[in-house]
């Protein structure tokens, strides 16, 4: 007898209907065989539905087993196909009846005949209320992430023994109760609190335009001057996740394996700090099965690269298009996918190999050419792309052992104003694919970032002195507009230009 049972597959973020065909005729000597372009994990499919329609007491069918994946020139992938696998040969041997063609099936089968957690499921729920598939039915591991996704009927499976007495009418499985994602969604927990940073004020201020335009910024300074403290406080000053970026984030979270069991969405803003020796791969992501990297992962969030130098050339320079595109697209011989990568960047580094370059109190060591060789290993176009350079220098003996240190204002206090900048953002883009001023491109500048006369003045002045180049003087505007949005402005004036062109000044001179 033949089977049809529906069933998808994830390419990039976006899913794919996969139609599940097996044909147990119950003649010829006994196979069980696969086609359809599967990998080896599909491959081996074969032996765990095997082993889990035994140890569930369902029989094998004797004779010729053939499962045919279609459509069958698209690369099918991981072992996300053992549970229609199964449910195809129980209805081919007539051990249960027929779900209608209006139910999805979707997860990995243990060799006990229960059912594992599986990556991808978010992209397939929605991809099943596209298509207006009524049920879908999933791993009970997963009925979080399922859960915030409305308008469809979820079953949550534990083992197929128990699906087995659903579709046989001598057990019930509840759906799943819609969750709504407003009631998930937080502040971001931070490792520090801008509170606990010592000094640095400047540097702070910079952080804060940054997080509130979405504004990559580089540090230099000194070793122990605070450049990770800044950037790991960073996260508990982002504002919070909207409903849209939750859930671009959960998708990625949910086909790289990243999303728990017991998550339902990613509630906060990634963070993201990769070491030093990742290769290129890792960072922008690719491999056999074309998988996202940390671009992708740090999407909506913050990315860290620290002792940015260090990183390969090749690394760097991969940085290109996500920095200027906001997403990557990675292309192999099994075919090319695009994922997001719209992230903030925060890059760190020393000013030499010693890293006391320029520092008042400790001498540096290093001679001139090793110190122009190290500040040359990050290429003029990837610090053009940067839009905020920051000096961090050595925190001040007395502000660090001093008795009446000044208070700072604490991360909630600055996130208030963040979120506030980032809501007349929303506000002015709306209508638009735009988040932030940092998404702007040449035509959104001249549209949405009106200039004070005597604006123009200056920045012709600093185009002539600065050499900036025609990215940075865009750059430049764009940093104003959100130091503008900070003080609740509708129109940038000279202060807005005159703070956004120091923060170029460093790497122009």
């Amino acid at each position: 007898m033949l089977s049809k049972i529906v069933s998808g597959a994830t390419i990039g973020l976006d899913g794919c209907l996969v139609e599940v065909e097996v044909d147990a005729s119950g003649e010829g000597l006994p196979s069980f065989n696969i086609v359809g372009l599967p990998d080896k994990a599909v491959e081996e499919s074969k032996e765990r539905v095997r082993s889990a329609l035994k140890n569930s007491g369902a029989n094998f069918p004797d004779g010729r087993v053939t499962v045919n994946l279609a459509p069958a020139d698209l690369p099918k992938v991981g072992p996300v196909y053992d549970l229609p696998i199964a449910v195809g040969i129980l209805v081919a041997s007539k051990q249960i009846p027929p779900p209608d063609l209006s139910s999805l099936f979707f997860g990995e089968l243990s060799l006990d005949g229960s059912l594992r957690h599986t990556n991808g499921v978010l992209p397939i729920v929605y991809l099943a209320k596209e298509r207006k598939i009524k049920r879908v039915f999933i791993p009970s591991d997963n009925e979080k992430e399922a859960s915030v996704v409305s308008g469809i009927l979820v079953f949550p499976v534990k083992s197929l023994i128990e699906l087995v007495r659903f579709f046989l009418g001598t057990y019930e499985i509840q759906p799943l109760s819609h969750v709504s994602l407003e009631s998930l969604l937080k502040t971001a927990q931070a490792d520090f609190d801008f509170s606990e940073i010592i000094g640095q004020e400047q540097a702070k201020r910079a952080m804060e335009v940054a997080a509130a335009g979405s504004h990559n910024i580089f540090m230099r300074g000194t070793p122990g001057s605070g450049k990770t403290m800044l950037a790991r406080a960073l996260p508990g000053i982002l504002p919070i996740l909207t409903e849209e970026e939750a859930l671009e984030v959960t998708k990625i979270y949910s086909i790289t394996g990243n999303l728990t069991s017991s998550q339902s969405i990613v509630t906060t803003r990634p963070f993201r700090s990769p070491h030093h020796t990742t290769s290129r791969i890792g960072l922008i992501g690719g491999g056999s099965n074309l998988i996202p990297g940390e671009v992708s992962l740090a999407h909506r969030g913050v990315l860290f690269l620290d002792e940015f130098p260090e990183f390969p050339r090749s690394v760097l320079e991969s940085l290109r298009q996500p920095l200027e595109d906001g997403k990557v697209t990675i292309s192999r011989a099994k075919g090319s996918v695009t994922y997001p990568a719209n992230f903030l960047l925060v890059a760190a580094s020393n000013p030499c190999p010693c890293g006391y370059y320029g520092d008042p109190k400790k001498p540096c060591r290093c001679l001139p050419g090793q110190i122009a060789r190290y500040q040359k290993r990050i290429s003029g176009p990837i610090l053009d792309r940067i839009d905020i350079h920051i000096e961090v220098p050595s925190v001040d003996t007395q502000k660090l052992i001093g008795e009446s240190q000044i208070k700072s204002e604490s991360s909630e206090v600055i996130q208030k104003r963040v979120q506030l900048a980032r809501e007349r953002q929303l506000k002015r883009f709306i209508g638009t694919k735009i988040k932030s001023n940092s998404e702007m491109g040449t035509r959104d500048v001249k549209k949405y970032c009106p200039l004070a006369p005597e604006c123009r003045t200056i920045l012709r002045s600093a185009i002539v002195n600065l050499g900036l180049s025609a990215r940075a003087y865009f750059k430049v505007i764009k940093v104003a507009r959100t130091i503008a949005d900070l003080a609740g402005k509708d129109v940038i004036d000279t202060v807005c230009i005159a703070e956004a062109l120091q923060y170029r000044l460093r790497d122009e001179n």
